[in-house]
């Protein structure tokens, strides 16, 4: 049972003037304040007795299963009044606050005997995972609506929130700086690889290393008397590589750069690298880790490969412990014993947290090609360029200490044989796009 407004108000409207007489010295106010009272009350029993039982519902969800980051959705609930009374209820559907419920939560809906009603809410999701509601909490007034018969019901729902994949938006160019290394659009220079593709006619802007003088013996030019075609080998890009990409997940990857946390950069990187590869006709594994091997992805191709990464991805945050880089170069070897480009996305900007990874680089460059991906912090870039007072100079060289920390684990892990790319958020996917089409075309993976 709850008491609603109605009720309050109607109960004021009959005590105050009591109040008022029985303030002014009239001694039947007592008595006419609590016959009010009893009337009050016994008007609300037959009220509550009379309201339908919030129990007596059927409920029923509509909900899209995924949906991107930063995208909205529809969740539908369908109300069925199973009682023989008309419902009239006040219902609350009860998201969790990183649902993002847009506008009110609470609806009130008139539903007779046997109907059906719908309650639309808005949601816009703020974080990446499972996005839960458990409950629906019914509120059934009687005619009068002065007393309430409430319950709660349980209705569970779900939407898996995956990453909003921004970095798609470079996909297109770096596909067709790819389509131009494979030679499927016509260039006057065409890229380099180590597998033997075709001999075609010299065009100006070949590189004159890729004449085949024998070839050229053989192909007399009949506009010519006497004369050569000029013909070139023609390379293409090696296929089926083996891509591995291994997201650090320690507490690193909780730090936001830019208003955006690491490991959020380090899937959209992983994301966009993993798509242009598929492309490119490699294999593409997926590890995310920390202490622990937090999600895999091994064995998928296509459509597939983005579709398992990012719903492996969503429900994967950093965790609050150090990372554990020993455990890295056995989980590369259970996902492959060949050569493969090994992509470590991690924090590689202080000596102390980067001590783990430099222990073990050299156990993956002496199989593998490395690149250590890591995201730089522009604000550290724009403070150290700042002088304006004391405060700002003090703060200029604390930045120059950072910036110093992060060129010396720099210099460190190139010095090991692995290869590095830094850059700010929104430009390291790109980037790291553009390190694997250098790796592809000059034949190194």
């Amino acid at each position: 049972m709850a008491p609603t407004g109605r009720f309050a108000l109607v109960l004021a409207l009959g005590v105050v003037p009591v109040v008022v007489a029985g303030l002014a010295g009239a001694p039947e106010a007592w008595l006419a304040l609590v016959g009010w009272l009893l009337i009050v009350i016994v008007a609300a029993s037959v009220d509550l007795a009379l309201a339908a039982s919030p129990r007596r519902v059927a409920l029923t969800r509509e909900l899209p299963d995924r949906v991107r980051l930063g995208e909205p959705v529809t969740s539908v609930l369908t109300v069925h009044n199973l009682g023989p009374r008309t419902l009239r209820a006040t219902m609350r559907d009860a998201w969790e606050p990183s649902a993002g419920v847009i506008g009110p939560n609470r609806t009130a809906r008139s539903i007779p005997p046997g109907e059906r009603r719908r309650i639309v809410l808005d949601l816009l999701p703020q974080r990446r995972g499972d996005r839960r509601t458990t409950q629906v909490t019914i509120r059934s007034a009687g005619p009068l609506r002065l007393w309430s018969r409430q319950a709660t019901l349980a209705s569970p729902g779900r939407v898996r929130v995956l990453p909003p994949f921004h970095s798609r938006a470079h996909l297109p160019s770096r596909l067709t700086r790819l389509r131009e290394l494979d030679g499927r659009t016509p260039l006057l220079i065409r890229g380099q690889g180590t597998e033997f593709d075709s001999i075609r006619e010299y065009v100006r802007g070949d590189d004159v290393r890729s004449v085949d003088w024998r070839a050229t013996a053989r192909h007399a030019d009949p506009e010519v008397p006497g004369g050569m075609r000029l013909m070139v080998r023609t390379w293409r890009p090696e296929r089926d590589r083996r891509i591995v990409i291994v997201a650090d997940t320690s507490r690193t990857a909780a730090a936001r750069i830019a208003d955006e946390p690491r490991l959020d950069t380090a899937y959209e990187a992983s994301l966009l690298l993993a798509a242009l590869a598929t492309h490119a006709g490699d294999k593409v594994d997926f590890l995310a880790t920390d202490r622990r091997l937090r999600g895999r992805v091994h064995g998928a191709t296509g459509p597939e490969l983005l579709a398992r990464m990012v719903d492996t991805m969503a429900g994967i945050d950093a965790e609050l412990v150090e990372a554990d880089w020993a455990i890295v170069p056995g989980q590369v070897r259970r996902v492959t014993s060949r050569h493969a480009l090994v992509v470590l996305i991690t924090a590689a900007d202080s000596p102390g947290s980067a001590r783990g990874l430099l222990s073990v680089l050299p156990q993956l460059t002496s199989r593998h090609t490395v690149v250590v991906a890591s995201v730089a912090d522009p604000a550290l870039i724009d403070a150290s360029r700042s002088r304006g007072d004391l405060d700002e100079v003090y703060r200029a060289a604390a930045a120059e200490r950072g910036l110093n920390d992060a060129e010396r684990v720099g210099a460190a892990i190139r010095r090991l044989g692995a290869l590095t790319v830094t850059a700010a958020p929104h430009e390291l996917p790109p980037a790291l796009a553009d390190r694997y089409l250098e790796l592809k075309a000059s034949g190194k993976l």
